[in-house]
C-alpha cells in the first residue's frame, strides 16, 4: 500500500510557522532568533534530508527483509494502525533514551542539541550520520511483529512532524489533561536545557507517558529556567563542524584507548565518560549540583 510521506506534506506549514514565530519573538520579546544559528540549523536540516535519501534505499531494505521473519500478519487497519503509532513511539523513546546515554548514538543526536537558542529552526536541525550510527535498528522489531514497513514508517513520519510544534518558547503550560499524557513545548525545553536538574530527562516523542513510566520525566519550573545547548558548547557554528565533532572527538580518543575496556567505554560509555574519574557525564553533574544544594540547604 503506497502512502504519503508526512513530512513532505508539512514542510509548507514548518516554514510559516517559523516566519510566524519569528515575527512573534519580534513583537512579543519571548525567545530569540539569530540568524547565524538558524541558519546552520537549516543547512542542518538540508543536509539531514540528504543524507536521508542516499540512505532511505538501504533502510528499506533492510525493513523489508526483516519483516520477511514476522510473527504475524498485520494487515491494514484503523487498530492496527493505532497500535503501530504507540509501539513506534515506544521505540523512538528507547532510542532517544540511548542516544543520550550511549556516546556512539550520541554522535550522531547531539546535532540536534547543540544550539544554544530554542525556537522552531532547532527542529529542523537533524543529523547526517543516523544511518552510520545504526539508528534505525530500534524500529526493526515492529517489522518482527508483522506491521506492514508501510504502517511503520507513515507512523514514524507523523511522530517527526509532532515533534516540530514543541520547539518553542511561546507557548507556556498546555492543560493539564493534555500534559499528563502528551509531550509539550514546557516538557520538551526541559528536554534540550542543560541545568543539572534537567539533564537526560524527558525523552518523549508524542506520549509523556514514557517518562513518567520509566521514571525519566522532569517538569519544567519558573525557578530554573532552561538554558539550551550542550554541556561543552560548540566554538563555531560551521554546520560542517556540528554534524562530525562528536564523531572526531571519539576518533581522538579511540586512537589514545590504553586498553580494551577504555575502548569501550570511550565507544558506548555514556557521554563525558573517563577512564580514571568521574568525569563529566549527565549522571556525575547532576549528583555534584544535587550535593551542592544540599550543602546550601544545611549551611
Amino acid at each position: 500500500m503506497n502512502v504519503p510521506d508526512p513530512v513532505a506534506i508539512a514542510v509548507p506549514a514548518f516554514v510559516v510557522l517559523v516566519f510566524v514565530e519569528m515575527w512573534l519573538t519580534r513583537r512579543r520579546g519571548i525567545g530569540r532568533y539569530d540568524w547565524r544559528d538558524s541558519g546552520a540549523s537549516l543547512t542542518l536540516g538540508l543536509g539531514s534530508t540528504i543524507a536521508g535519501g542516499v540512505t532511505g534505499a538501504t533502510v528499506l531494505a533492510l525493513s523489508l527483509w526483516v519483516h520477511q521473519f514476522r510473527l504475524f500478519d498485520i494487515g491494514w487497519s484503523i487498530p492496527a494502525f493505532l497500535a503501530a503509532f504507540i509501539l513506534d513511539d515506544l521505540a523512538y523513546y528507547w532510542f532517544h533514551r540511548t542516544a543520550h546515554r550511549v556516546r556512539w548514538f550520541w554522535a550522531s543526536h547531539v546535532i540536534h542539541h547543540s544550539s544554544q537558542h530554542y525556537n522552531l529552526t532547532t527542529a529542523l536541525r537533524q543529523t547526517w550520520t543516523g544511518f552510520f550510527s545504526l539508528s534505525f535498528l530500534f524500529r526493526l522489531p515492529l517489522f518482527v511483529i508483522g506491521f506492514p514497513v508501510e504502517m511503520v514508517f507513515f507512523a514514524a513520519g507523523l511522530n517527526l512532524v509532532y515533534q516540530f510544534w514543541i520547539h518553542t518558547e511561546h507557548i507556556g503550560r498546555m492543560p493539564r489533561w493534555f500534559g499528563a499524557v502528551m509531550n509539550t513545548p514546557s516538557h520538551h525545553r526541559v528536554h534540550h536545557a542543560v541545568n543539572p536538574r534537567y539533564l537526560d530527562r524527558n525523552y518523549a516523542g508524542v506520549f509523556i507517558t514514557w517518562d513518567k513510566l520509566f521514571g525519566t520525566f522532569e517538569p519544567e519550573r519558573a525557578d530554573d529556567r532552561p538554558r539550551y545547548g550542550i554541556v561543552k558548547a560548540l566554538p563555531t557554528l560551521n554546520p560542517f563542524w556540528a554534524a562530525i565533532h562528536e564523531w572526531a572527538g571519539i576518533a581522538r580518543d579511540v586512537r589514545a584507548a590504553r586498553s580494551p575496556k577504555e575502548l569501550a567505554g570511550r565507544l558506548f560509555g555514556p557521554p563525558g565518560w573517563q577512564p580514571d574519574s568521574a568525569g563529566e557525564t549527565s549522571d556525575a553533574i547532576r549528583r555534584a549540583w544535587l550535593a551542592g544544594a544540599t550543602e546550601k540547604q544545611e549551611a
